[in-house]
């Protein structure tokens, strides 16, 4: 078994190696990953409707190239509250990532430290904030539900005071719990129990079998662990979190509340209303991410892509406006920017990298993305992504299409006429 252990590793690196883009990062998790694991990350709400429509969007958009510029050098640099980050990508906060891969939420922190963008830790994390601030404090962010019980709340958001997090993120569209089909069907339900069929089909990842079985299965969520009774184990803390989440009494109050006690940057995300984006920045967030859950929560859901041009008409240029879901390539980001997006993150790629091959794998699909943000950039003829304006898109179906080009300020050269030469 452990020759085996060894070989797989090596193999996994082989792998890695040769993933040109963020889809074959997936293909690669699909195989070391039994499927009711990896159909957890790829799967969607009721028919899944709403996370093609994410991916669709953008292909309503067409980047206009300039050329005969000088593109040797270019700055795909942003400043995102306060601090300078090396690329305009970050890491979208996601559940139970320890499942896929034991260390899986520290070793995303790490590779966003190494890459210098944002990495958004989520509360149902299986690491802690303390761990992963611990770790890369300049670059991890907390992201916190709301609960039931508001003695829990505030306590998160001191555990970030207490922690020197950099920026609070609250998700807001998770009312309820959604219809996610591939998770009735592959029995994965809490209490996660490995039933004899998903045991079977899990056989054929035995390297991902080793490492579920030697960590003691289920992993703990470290974040909530201290609510739950001395002695609590994993799955009883995993209860505990299911029955204060989701939570269909928070309201605006609770932005309110949090509001007041964390003095730092607040970013909401799951706005998707112009009016509610209005509502969050005049209660004192100091940005957004317009976010659909990845088409997880509501199948029949807008893009954010369709929404971000009017939250940001709704909201002005002085709030952070960060896009989340169905983001897969550089394009995606440079689109995105034109339409008003100051950043944008993707979780689903980061899980699909630390599956395939743990922390390397999460720096490939970094490293992939901000690739191919300077390639696109340079095929532009634009030198800096902070300069993208909707000036720079082609959008024959879209509502938001500018009516003209608008002019960049550069000094106009007069064609040369040849019976003047």
């Amino acid at each position: 078994m452990y020759q085996l252990y060894i070989q797989t590793k090596r193999d996994n690196n082989m792998n890695i190696q040769f993933a040109v883009n963020l889809e074959d990062l997936r293909l690669l998790a699909r195989r070391k990953l039994p499927k009711i694991a990896f159909e957890f990350i790829d799967g969607g709400a009721d028919d899944e409707h709403c996370m093609r429509r994410n991916r669709d969007a953008f292909t309503r958009h067409c980047l206009v190239p300039r050329y005969l510029r000088d593109v040797s050098q270019v700055d795909q640099s942003v400043q995102l509250f306060g601090h300078r980050y090396a690329s305009p990508i970050g890491i979208s906060p996601t559940g139970l990532a320890g499942l896929w891969r034991p260390g899986a939420d520290l070793m995303q922190a790490l590779a966003a430290k190494a890459a210098n963008v944002p990495f958004m830790l989520s509360s149902s994390a299986n690491s802690s904030i303390e761990e992963a601030m611990e770790l890369a404090p300049e670059n991890v962010w907390f992201q916190m539900y709301c609960t039931r019980d508001e003695r829990i709340n505030n306590d998160m958001v001191q555990r970030a005071i207490r922690t020197k997090v950099r920026v609070l993120v609250v998700t807001v569209d998770v009312p309820v719990n959604s219809n996610r089909e591939r998770n009735k069907r592959n029995g994965f339900a809490r209490p996660f129990r490995m039933t004899p069929a998903v045991a079977f089909e899990a056989l054929g990842h035995p390297l991902w079998v080793l490492r579920y079985l030697r960590t003691g299965g289920v992993p703990m969520m470290k974040n909530w662990q201290p609510y739950a009774p001395a002695g609590a184990n994993a799955e009883a803390v995993a209860d505990l979190f299911g029955t204060l989440t989701p939570a269909p009494l928070v309201s605006w109050d609770n932005i309110v509340r949090i509001r007041r006690a964390w003095h730092g940057p607040l970013a909401i995300k799951g706005i998707m209303h112009p009016d509610d984006a209005r509502k969050a920045v005049e209660l004192g967030a100091d940005g957004l991410v317009v976010s659909n859950h990845g088409g997880r929560q509501l199948d029949a859901a807008p893009s954010p892509v369709e929404m971000l041009p009017l939250i940001r008409e709704a909201v002005g240029d002085d709030c952070t406006l960060i896009l989340d879901s169905g983001v897969r390539r550089g394009s995606d980001v440079v689109i995105a920017r034109c339409l008003g997006a100051d950043s944008a993150i993707f979780g689903r790629p980061s899980l699909f990298g630390v599956a395939a091959a743990g922390q390397a794998g999460v720096s490939k699909a970094l490293q992939i993305m901000k690739n191919e943000i300077d390639m696109v950039l340079k095929q532009m003829g634009c030198t800096s992504f902070a300069s993208l304006n909707p000036g720079n898109l082609f959008s024959p179906d879209s509502p938001f299409q500018p009516s003209r080009f608008p002019s960049t300020g550069e000094k106009r050269v007069d064609p040369v006429r040849f019976d003047q030469v």
